[in-house]
């Protein structure tokens, strides 16, 4: 690639909906299902350069993963990065795996190397626990996650990924509270969570595979939103010993009662918050509904609409003039 190519690597955020095992007692823990989303989304720029540095807000965060995935292939040469969008850091929609592996996945198209989603996971440190963020990256969609072997290594299996249906839509909110645990406080929640008891993960696992799939499959919102609360509600008082209540925040208790009395076929936390959402059919009612919650929340955060992602990531090729091949 000559010094006038540039790479650039669009990937969509991501709802965690749940992990659905905490305790391990067959070889695996956690386990999960989420959903890629449109918006927010993240678009970075990566250009050869004789060393390696990075330009804007995300450019402490990019150098992290470059440097990782660079040393990981044994590369020495540079490159120059630029996040053009970003993904909110800390807020539930998987800022740092998509930044990780687009940063990857930049650095491998620049560099001719190989660009399997998981290896680029390995490379940059990321899927440690949930997978959902590195299969939402790969493919989008609606994804079931099997959980990572104890002790194991690489992404955990993805058992499932099917497409959201059209029309659904889906309301987040950002309420302004802190930012949800990540990095060593994350590790720490995790090392001091109790191990739930073990009806809860049944519970979750049930809901799962009688109803939340089949209602997927048959493209039926109703049923899909309703279980969907009973898991977040599950999974919430899984982690009710680290967040003090089902929720992060009462904020983000209030928010998710909003989009349930606003009409969301369901609604729940996305991972450790803030972020919350709600799910309806139609551009207008996921404005209607945004309106809503903004009014509820009177300034204290962000609310916006936006559908389902089902392609995953985008990587192209452009020179200097913008042509793109």
């Amino acid at each position: 690639m000559s010094d006038s190519r540039a790479v650039f690597v669009e990937a969509p955020s991501r709802l965690h909906m749940g992990l659905i095992d905490l305790r391990g007692e067959f070889g695996r823990r956690f386990g999960g299902i989420g959903a890629a989303l449109e918006a927010p989304s993240l678009l970075i720029e990566a250009r050869p350069a004789d060393r390696l540095s990075a330009e804007g807000e995300e450019g402490e965060r990019l150098l992290l993963y470059a440097r990782r995935f660079l040393d990981r292939h044994g590369i020495e040469g540079g490159a120059w990065l630029r996040a053009h969008r970003s993904i909110p850091a800390h807020s539930g929609l998987g800022s740092g795996t998509q930044l990780a592996l687009a940063t990857a996945r930049a650095l491998a198209a620049l560099f001719e190397r190989p660009f399997d989603v998981p290896g680029l996971a390995e490379a940059t440190g990321r899927a440690q626990r949930s997978a959902i963020g590195t299969w939402a990256f790969e493919q989008g969609g609606f994804l079931l996650e099997g959980g990572r072997s104890v002790p194991g290594n690489g992404p955990a299996p993805l058992l499932l990924r099917r497409p959201m249906p059209a029309e659904w839509r889906c309301v987040v909110a950002i309420p302004d509270v802190p930012p949800g645990l990540n990095g060593s406080a994350e590790e720490e929640a995790f090392r001091n969570l109790p191990p739930p008891p073990a009806e809860l993960g049944e519970r979750v696992a049930h809901l799962i595979l009688m109803l939340l799939l089949p209602a997927l499959v048959e493209e039926d919102l109703t049923t899909f939103g309703f279980g969907l609360t009973q898991i977040q509600r599950l999974v919430g008082e899984m982690f009710r010993p680290v967040q003090g209540e089902r929720f992060a925040h009462g904020l983000v208790a209030e928010a998710v009662d909003e989009l349930l009395a606003g009409g969301a076929a369901g609604a729940g936390q996305s991972s450790w918050g803030p972020a919350v959402y709600g799910l309806v059919r139609g551009d207008e009612a996921a404005r209607r509904l945004a309106r809503r919650v903004e009014d509820r929340l009177d300034g204290r955060g962000v609310v916006f609409a936006t559908s389902f992602n089902n392609r995953g990531a985008r990587c192209w090729t452009a020179d200097s003039e913008g042509g793109c091949e």
